[in-house]
């Protein structure tokens, strides 16, 4: 059975001044309502970041008691790892119409922190507390340092991620930074220092928002108003919990998940129209194009596949986690929604989330249903 995602949607973004579950509610009817469904069809739903029962706790406040549920937890990467799950259920006939969704009102609530986030049982803990990290800023920051030393780049070729951004966010009339205005790589390079090479600019956004996409069969979504995206491929990994156990800081398992996902589509990057990376911070595209196979070791800044049309976590948007509103934009450029920022004929792309400090992967392939 063929697996299609058939809604998509994002809640208010910004700074809301909303509760977590009324901005998860927003994500998820406007999904639904975008699939041509109601909260009555759900019967499987996947989400995290409420509480310590995440899907219980939204199930309930939403009056709903599925047969089917994910409450996984794997950083960024855990949406993409969901619709693996999703698709998977709704073959096996556990369930029929799965809900993928979150929310976050961190900015309004002020919530955001960079410090003591390891939790007891994380031995890597002793080996790097001494040294005062920012989490996960300084640990993104050590991979970017490594990725410029090899490849004798300097923190302006980096400060062009930002600034291209930026750009297309100007095309995003629901980015935070739509009508702000343009970057240059000198105000990338002039902004606060915060864990070096990485200034300000150079990490995501801070702000409310969230999404959700509803997935179903395909046969079902042929169905429903809106065209349906077929679930092509996906693919997973794991690498390593701290940075004093990270084998290689610029061999990521994007390599091993996108591999993955691109054997079960039968595709190969050639064939993808556009991307949608995990963009936490500035080194997070290049270094995934490259490992994805969109651009040799090295040359990921100059990789010319359309990716992060809406402008990505450094200029639409960043809840805290990032990884359904790739989804959220895919679907909308298979289905030609995008106004502005239209890829042309855009019949298959790619949506990769990263978690933790470049932790966990998970790659997700999605095409037009012919």
């Amino acid at each position: 059975m063929s697996v299609a995602i058939a809604g998509a949607a994002e809640c208010d973004l910004g700074k809301t001044g909303k509760s977590v579950l009324e901005l998860q509610t927003q994500a998820v009817t406007r999904a639904l309502a975008d699939a041509g469904l109601t909260l009555a069809d759900v019967d499987g739903i996947a989400t995290n970041g409420i509480s310590r029962f995440s899907a219980t706790q939204l199930a309930d406040y939403l009056g709903l008691q599925p047969a089917w549920s994910d409450s996984s937890f794997a950083g960024g990467a855990v949406f993409e790892m969901y619709v693996a799950r999703a698709a998977q259920a709704i073959t096996s006939g556990q369930c029929s119409t799965v809900v993928i969704s979150y929310a976050s009102n961190q900015r309004s609530a002020r919530s955001r922190k960079l410090t003591g986030v390891y939790e007891e049982g994380t031995p890597e803990a002793a080996f790097e507390e001494p040294y005062r990290p920012l989490y996960p800023i300084s640990y993104y920051a050590m991979v970017a340092q490594r990725y410029l030393h090899t490849y004798g780049l300097s923190r302006a070729d980096l400060a062009g991620v930002a600034v291209a951004a930026r750009d297309r966010a100007q095309l995003n009339p629901a980015a935070w930074t739509y009508g702000k205005g343009p970057l240059t790589v000198d105000e990338v390079l002039q902004a606060p220092m915060i864990s070096s090479p990485f200034g300000a600019l150079d990490c995501c956004l801070v702000t409310d928002g969230g999404g959700a996409v509803v997935l179903t069969s395909l046969s079902r979504a042929r169905d429903l108003p809106r065209p349906p995206v077929t679930v092509l491929g996906y693919g997973e990994a794991l690498t390593h919990t701290g940075m004093a156990t990270a084998p290689d800081l610029l061999r990521t398992g994007a390599i091993d998940s996108g591999q993955r996902a691109f054997a079960r589509a039968g595709l190969t990057p050639a064939d993808v129209d556009v991307v949608q990376l995990y963009d936490a911070f500035t080194i997070s595209v290049p270094l995934g194009l490259e490992a994805l196979g969109f651009a040799a070791p090295g040359a990921g800044l100059a990789a010319t596949v359309p990716h992060n049309t809406g402008g990505g976590g450094l200029a639409y948007c960043h809840p805290g986690q990032f990884g359904v509103l790739l989804l959220v934009e895919a679907v909308r450029q298979l289905r030609g929604e995008c106004g502005a920022r239209q890829v042309p004929d855009a019949s298959v792309a790619l949506a990769h989330g990263t978690g933790g400090i470049f932790s966990s992967h998970a790659t997700v392939i999605l095409g037009v249903d012919r």
